[in-house]
């Protein structure tokens, strides 16, 4: 065959140069992406804080539905939610202390004696010097009177009510447990009963006695907000109704200070011939009873020893 009609195939021509293009062209890039410069790790500081992403469950998607402490733990969530619960706690201690109805005397807590008052109506008077008390805690600001109402029958009340004696003063005895009834028992009786029934008194809390009732001093305000409060007690011997407590034992007059007005006080309607006073000036009768004629008055604590005398006279003879 003469050589120039001889040729190459031009499949094999072509494909050999686009093979050796290709070829340049990937060793051309990968030259360039060697020398571009390749950023190095970080290393991790020893002792960092930073949560990875892998070890802290709060943040790692695994855990996205799932519930952890770890985000109430942290310094931002933790300063709030401790202020939180001590505002709870403190809510709660300030209600069980000031806004708890007290429904009886056994509710009372023995460290509430001589540190507390107790803010209530006056149900009923028993006698010349206690009555019972409905507890109202927080008085009209926590809606008694307009959005709580007291009860008033009696039955409703039964179980609801706190016994209070009155500290410091005796008031002549009513008939009772067989007893005859002391002159004057009925003028303390009608005194009290005007003087306090359906009122709001504050009573300063001392101590149980033996039959279970609360022995406070207490105050009412007879009249507008801006009327002073008045010691029902140190009123009572004022009037000449009542005598200071004569106790050898179990006194109480909320410090000695109050012990010395009340004395003052009796001594000085003593003088007068106030209330009962009245029969050892001569006075026949008071307001409300004729009995007193007596020169000497009977004292309410004499009359109680007289009459436990002649009680344990009779259970001896039988």
């Amino acid at each position: 065959m003469p050589w120039g009609l001889w040729t190459s195939p031009p499949s094999s021509s072509s494909s050999s140069s686009s093979s050796s293009g290709e070829r340049g062209g990937r060793d051309g890039a990968a030259v360039a992406a060697a020398r571009e410069p390749q950023p190095q790790p970080q290393p991790q500081r020893s002792g960092s804080t930073t949560p990875s992403r892998n070890n802290n469950p709060s943040i790692n998607p695994d855990n996205a539905d799932k519930w952890t402490w770890q985000h109430y733990l942290a310094p931002g969530s933790l300063g709030p939610s401790l202020a939180v619960t001590a505002a709870a706690f403190g809510l709660l201690g300030f209600y069980r202390a000031y806004l708890r109805r007290i429904p009886g005397t056994n509710h009372i807590a023995p460290a509430a004696f001589r540190t507390r008052s107790l803010l209530g109506k006056v149900t009923s008077v028993g006698d010349g010097d206690n009555f019972h008390l409905f507890h109202t805690p927080g008085g009209r600001l926590a809606g008694w009177g307009w959005l709580r109402a007291v009860p008033r029958e009696r039955k409703l009340l039964k179980g609801r009510t706190i016994p209070v004696r009155i500290a410091g003063v005796d008031a002549p005895e009513c008939a009772h447990f067989g007893r005859p009834a002391q002159p004057f028992s009925d003028d303390a009786l009608a005194f009290l009963q005007s003087y306090i029934q359906g009122r709001r008194v504050r009573a300063y809390i001392y101590r149980r006695d033996q039959y279970d009732r609360v022995v406070a001093t207490v105050y009412v305000r007879r009249g507008p907000f801006f009327f002073p409060r008045r010691d029902v007690g140190l009123e009572m011997l004022r009037r000449g109704l009542a005598t200071t407590y004569e106790a050898k034992s179990g006194a109480e007059f909320g410090g000695d200070r109050m012990k010395k007005v009340y004395e003052a006080t009796e001594a000085a309607a003593k003088a007068k011939g106030r209330g009962m006073w009245s029969a050892e000036k001569g006075v026949s009768g008071s307001f409300f009873s004729r009995r007193a004629t007596a020169k000497t008055l009977e004292s309410p604590r004499a009359y109680k020893d007289r009459m436990k005398g002649l009680e344990k006279a009779t259970a001896a003879k039988k």
